[in-house]
């Protein structure tokens, strides 16, 4: 089965998550290059910011009417979504859990700060952990535990992106950290949203980092054996965002630099290469939690 559309878009993106597809077989890696491609989609209406918010809003809707559509045997209007039904049918991937996904874009046109860390995890599991489900549903398993495991390397993962991006995010006007760890660490509001690198502000990446940690450490947990091999494309998700947070780590967390923090080609090859050789031999355990 092609999927023209999606493909194009995976392969325009210089994304982690599509870079791990190469350890798929041939129709999970079709199945889950239509899944980005629609997350990416409903991804770049909501950053889209030469559209005025109604417009956005609006555009999000549509592609919550279209998704239903291929979720429950209609016929999608949009071309990703109509790549994406065969393996939504397949894989029996439920219309709820791309609702949830939109609902945690849609945040992103209401909310510029979140008070409390409960905010802020309820956004990184609706834009994140939500992927993860449905990318589990793709990869297969026989154990429920890997809902959990999915649940909490998705939260990492997210929280590991926000520390990275604190410097761009701030630049349109946002700041994902909580304002009530900034008011903990004494770091003010202006003082990100100028770019300003003190030794609190360290101390609050440090304690965002800590929260990312123990999520890796959970995923880590809840990872049942017998699914380690069919999870392998997560691992190394995994693996890539834990290397980039223990660079972040090595930097003292001085995010604000003219460039994002991240892992270069070769080392995003070598992960790779590490994750199929531990795969194949059957000795894939995550290398990802522990310090």
């Amino acid at each position: 089965m092609t999927s023209p559309v999606s493909q194009s878009i995976t392969r325009r993106s210089a994304s982690n998550l599509a870079l791990a597809f190469v350890l798929l077989p041939r129709e999970k890696r079709s199945a889950m290059s239509a899944l980005y491609a629609f997350c990416r989609e409903v991804d770049d209406v909501a950053d889209d910011e030469s559209r005025p918010v109604f417009e956005r809003r609006a555009a999000l809707a549509a592609w919550r009417t279209d998704i239903h559509l291929a979720c429950h045997g209609g016929a999608p209007a949009f071309a990703v979504n109509r790549e994406l039904q065969p393996f939504i049918i397949r894989h029996k991937l439920p219309f709820e859990l791309f609702e949830d996904l939109i609902r945690g874009i849609e945040m992103d046109l209401d909310i510029k700060r979140y008070e409390s860390w409960e905010q802020l995890e309820q956004y990184c599991y609706r834009v994140a952990s939500v992927v993860g489900l449905l990318s589990i549903e793709i990869f297969g398993y026989a154990n429920p535990a890997c809902r959990d495991y999915a649940i909490h390397l998705g939260k990492a993962l997210q929280l590991t992106n926000i520390l990275r991006d604190i410097r761009g995010d701030a630049e349109r006007g946002r700041i994902y950290l909580p304002l009530m760890e900034l008011a903990r660490f004494e770091v003010s509001v202006d003082s990100v949203m100028r770019g300003e690198y003190s030794d609190r502000f360290r101390a609050l990446a440090e304690s965002a980092a800590a929260r990312a940690k123990d999520h890796y450490q959970r995923a880590r947990e809840c990872l049942p054996p017998e699914d380690r091999r069919s999870m392998a494309t997560a691992e190394l998700m995994g693996s890539v965002y834990w290397r980039l947070l223990r660079k972040l780590e090595s930097k003292q967390f001085n995010v604000f630099g003219p460039r994002p923090t991240r892992l270069t080609k070769l080392q995003k090859l070598l992960l790779i290469g590490r994750t199929w050789y531990r795969t194949a031999t059957g000795a894939l355990v995550p290398n990802y939690g522990a310090s």
